[in-house]
């Protein structure tokens, strides 16, 4: 059996504290960025709308995450 034995100093977690800092900051970024880049609202937009509606727009209902991705997926 292997017995794994660290020794941090003051000095290592400084930098593990500043690692760990930093991406937390670039989670937080990447949430914001996720949530500016949501397509919820337009989604419940068009839900909202009723089928002649949407079949003006050329939009069937259950083709509506499709239309409001598609230029993410092509589909």
């Amino acid at each position: 059996m292997a017995t794994v034995t660290t020794n941090s100093t003051a000095a290592d977690r400084g930098l593990r504290d500043r690692i760990d800092a930093f991406l937390a900051a670039m989670g937080q970024g990447f949430n914001a960025y996720l949530e500016r880049r949501s397509r919820k609202d337009e989604i419940a937009r068009l839900e909202a709308m009723s089928d002649a509606e949407l079949a003006r727009l050329g939009i069937a209902r259950d083709r509506i995450v499709h239309h409001v991705f598609r230029d993410l997926f092509y589909v």
